[in-house]
C-alpha cells in the first residue's frame, strides 16, 4: 500500500441493505464495518453494483443537516444522492466519513453558521472560532480501502485535497471524478468560496 501500514484494521460485518431516497431512486448496498481503524471511529463503507476492476469510490464527509434534513446551505445531500447512482452503474465504494462539518463537529459547525450569516465564508468562519478550515485526515478511508482490497480505482470528488491525501498514503487513484454542480441560492456563496479557496473543480452557472 506504499508508506503507511493499515495497522489492525479489518471488516467487522458486512450485512445488505435496500437503500430509496426520497425522489424513488433504489438500490441496494453492502454497508461493511470495520475494527482498528486509526481514528477509532464508526465509518462505513457502501459497496456498491457489481465489483468493477477500476472501482469509482467516493469519500463522503458525514452532514447531518444536508444528508438527513436536506439543507439547502450546502450541496452534501444531493451529491451523496448523486453518488450513491453513479457508484451502483459502474460498480465501487461510498465512504461514509463521520466528519461532520470537515471534521469540526455539529455543534461546532452551526455556529460557523451563525458567523457566516453575519458575511464570512464557511473557512473563515472555521477560522474565527478558532478551529481548522478543514480538519479531515483520510487515513481511516485509506485502511478502509485497503481492508477492502480496493486496488487502483477513480475517485468521485471536486476536492483535490482528497486525491493528495490518499495518493500520500499509498492509495492508487488513478484519476478524479467530478460531480455534478448542485447549485442553489442558498449555497452559492458556500460553493464559490470552495471554488476560490481550496481550487474544488466545480464551474458555476454565470
Amino acid at each position: 500500500m506504499g508508506p503507511f501500514s493499515t495497522g489492525d484494521a479489518q471488516v467487522r460485518t458486512r450485512v445488505r441493505i435496500p437503500l430509496t431516497f426520497a425522489d424513488g431512486y433504489a438500490t441496494t448496498a453492502e454497508a461493511v464495518t470495520f475494527r482498528g481503524l486509526a481514528d477509532d471511529r464508526e465509518h462505513l463503507a457502501l459497496v456498491l453494483g457489481e465489483p468493477a476492476e477500476t472501482p469509482l469510490v467516493r469519500l463522503h464527509s458525514e452532514c447531518l443537516t444536508g444528508d438527513v434534513f436536506g439543507s439547502a446551505r450546502c450541496d452534501c445531500g444531493p451529491q451523496l444522492r448523486e453518488a450513491v447512482e453513479l457508484i451502483s452503474t459502474r460498480g465501487g465504494i461510498l465512504l461514509y466519513l463521520r466528519q461532520e462539518g470537515r471534521d469540526i463537529g455539529l455543534y461546532n459547525k452551526l455556529d460557523a453558521y451563525a458567523l457566516q450569516d453575519q458575511g464570512l465564508n464557511t473557512y473563515e468562519a472555521n477560522a474565527a472560532l478558532g478551529l481548522p478550515e478543514d480538519a479531515r485526515d483520510y487515513t481511516a478511508a485509506a485502511q478502509m480501502l485497503a481492508a477492502l482490497g480496493a486496488g487502483e480505482l477513480d475517485l468521485l470528488t471536486n476536492n483535490p485535497e482528497k486525491a493528495r491525501q490518499l495518493r500520500a498514503l499509498g492509495v492508487a487513484v488513478r484519476e478524479t471524478v467530478p460531480t455534478g454542480v448542485h447549485e442553489t441560492p442558498d449555497n452559492l456563496r458556500y460553493l464559490r468560496a470552495k471554488i476560490e479557496h481550496t481550487g474544488h473543480t466545480i464551474s458555476l452557472a454565470g
